[in-house]
């Protein structure tokens, strides 16, 4: 016995749609693009603007490091005095000299760190003396005068109130 077959039915043949491009991109899509390169942008400026503000404190820490004995106390007074000004007001930090200068240095800095007015007797020594300090002791003025870089600078913002007290006083003697 045959089998029938089934008349052949006028059926077109299927065609698929093409696949969606990718491009061009709905409107969403250029929304995150265009926040995703302003986040970016945003981050790089900021960052750039740190390192800038951060510059004069490595300077001084790497430029701190290469002092030795012989150069006395001197330059490594001078050096911190140079970085405060690049951090601090001018009119707060230019007129201090002597125990007011070692007073804001020990402000600024946490109270675990802090040691130059403990330090005075070595740092006037070292400042006003003939004879130079011992390698020891410039070790660890060397030493005070880094943790001071390290963590006293960029200036916190703190009440400037202890700060007016020593500058008044020092002005006065102007």
């Amino acid at each position: 016995m045959t089998q029938p077959t089934a008349p052949a039915l006028p059926l077109a043949d299927i065609h698929l749609h093409t696949a969606p491009s990718y491009w061009p991109l709905a409107w969403g899509w250029w929304v995150v693009i265009i926040v995703s390169l302003i986040v970016i942008f945003i981050a790089g400026y900021q960052l750039r603007q740190r390192n800038q503000h951060l510059a004069a404190k490595q300077e001084a820490i790497t430029l701190l490091k290469t002092f030795q004995p012989e150069g006395g106390l001197t330059a490594m007074n001078t050096l911190l005095k140079q970085a405060a000004l690049s951090y601090f007001p001018r009119a707060t930090v230019a007129p201090l000299t002597g125990v007011q200068w070692l007073t804001f240095l020990d402000l600024h800095l946490p109270t675990k760190h802090r040691g130059f007015v403990d330090q005075q007797q070595l740092w006037q020594q070292g400042l006003f003396s003939s004879t130079p300090l011992t390698a020891q002791q410039f070790s660890d003025c060397q030493q005070q005068a880094l943790l001071w870089l390290q963590h006293a600078l960029p200036a916190k913002a703190k009440s400037n109130e202890s700060n007016a007290s020593v500058i008044t006083k020092e002005s006065s003697n102007v």
